[in-house]
Formats: structure tokens, C-alpha cells, sequence
């Protein structure tokens, strides 16, 4: 996947920050890529000029090999899935957004005793699920490839029920020192990074709570008032 050109100046969506919409820097220039970072949620993103065509997303993506039934692949996943099931009612409806080809934690939550609709634009696209709203809705490993992530978290928002849970893995951007070699920014997919603060001030936006039970995970739950 060969990298747009750095734009001579920066698009004017590069100043708005596409999480928040607060007002954004420049933050880095690396690999023919320019970054910028949220002065008020601190995340950090590439400049919208410069996002992937959805077909060479698509291309890259089915490169990943996430088996359902990989042993590894559901280690990983367990880091979401553990401190998520020790939240659920039993036979809780939920939606797994951004599945992926290989849709492994539906599986497992599935076999918990969990009713789990998926969605993914690429590999299960029917968007029938996404009219319905759920007990919970989990997002692992997708939300770093939101193009518009305002937009995306409120239909995530709306597809909660009150009182319910969005559950969002995503690697947790932490050191700026680091950020160039950074294995995470380095696929070309990846558009979007997080930290922890970014969650918490978006969860406080919304008047949610939020929990992040281990570096990487958080969990955001509804109030059952319905905000």
C-alpha cells in the first residue's frame, strides 16, 4: 500500500480533531505520513488527506489471519472478553462491530451463553443488526481504523440500551517518544490512535462511566437513565 504524499499544507480537517472535534496540532511527520494530536482528548491521527482507499483497506485486511478457533487469537481477545463476562447478565443480547473475517469473539461470548449479532463493513455487511440496540456492543481491534470516529461512536452510543456496555480494544497510544517505530502506527490502516484519557474524557462527554481493567481495554457503561 503506497502512502499519499504529504500534503504541501495541512487539510483543514487536520485541524479539527476527528474524535472530539476540539482543535488539533501538528504533531509528527514520519514515513511520508503527517500526524496530528487533540489538545483536549489527546488523540492522536492522520491527516484525513492521507486515509486509505476502502479497497486497499480491503486488500490489506485479507491478509489478517484471525481464526475462529485460533488458540492465540483467543488469548488475545480474552483481555476484552474476561472482565466483559464478569459484567454480563446471563443471556445477555449483544453486537460484535468490526468482526472481522474470523469472528472469534462472537464465538466465544456465544458460548458463554450470550446471544451475539455481528457486523463488519467489509466481511458481514448486512446492516440489519445495526437497527436493533443491545444489552452490549463490542469493538475490538477497529476502532484505530475509523475514518470518522465522531460519527462511528455515536452509532456505537445508539446501539447501546441503558444501562448496557461498549466494550473497545484497541492499543493505547502512550509514549510520543516512541510513536515513529511504533509497530501499531506503522499499519497502514491504523489512522486513528487512543489513549486512555481519550476514552475517559469522551466517556465523561457522554455521561457515562468508564473502566479500563487493563491497558488497552475499556469498558464504557450506559446510565440506565438513557444519556
Amino acid at each position: 500500500m503506497t502512502p499519499r504524499p504529504l500534503p504541501d499544507d495541512p487539510s483543514r480537517a487536520a485541524r479539527v480533531c476527528p474524535v472530539c472535534a476540539a482543535g488539533a496540532e501538528p504533531f509528527i511527520d514520519v514515513d511520508a505520513r503527517r500526524y496530528f494530536r487533540c489538545r483536549a482528548c489527546a488523540a492522536r491521527f492522520l491527516d484525513p488527506a492521507q486515509h486509505p482507499t476502502r479497497d486497499d483497506e480491503h486488500a490489506h485486511y485479507l491478509h489478517h489471519e484471525n481464526e475462529v478457533d485460533d488458540p492465540g487469537y483467543r488469548r488475545f481477545l480474552s483481555k476484552l472478553a474476561d472482565p466483559l463476562l464478569a459484567r454480563l447478565a446471563p443471556g445477555s443480547r449483544g453486537l460484535d462491530f468490526g468482526c472481522g473475517p474470523g469472528p472469534a469473539l462472537a464465538a466465544m461470548l456465544h458460548e458463554a451463553g450470550h446471544a451475539v449479532a455481528t457486523y463488519d463493513p467489509f466481511f458481514a455487511p448486512d446492516r440489519a443488526p445495526l437497527d436493533a440496540t443491545y444489552d452490549f456492543v463490542t469493538c475490538t481491534e477497529t476502532a484505530e481504523h475509523f475514518h470518522r470516529p465522531t460519527a462511528e461512536f455515536a452509532r456505537l452510543r445508539a446501539l447501546v440500551r441503558p444501562g448496557g456496555l461498549l466494550a473497545v480494544m484497541t492499543c493505547f497510544q502512550t509514549d510520543d517518544a516512541r510513536f515513529a517505530n511504533w509497530h501499531y502506527r506503522k499499519d497502514p490502516t491504523h489512522v486513528i490512535f487512543y489513549r486512555e484519557q481519550t476514552f475517559r474524557f469522551l466517556a465523561a462527554r457522554w455521561g457515562w462511566s468508564c473502566a479500563v481493567p487493563c491497558k488497552d481495554v475499556v469498558l464504557m457503561q450506559r446510565p440506565e437513565g438513557g444519556a
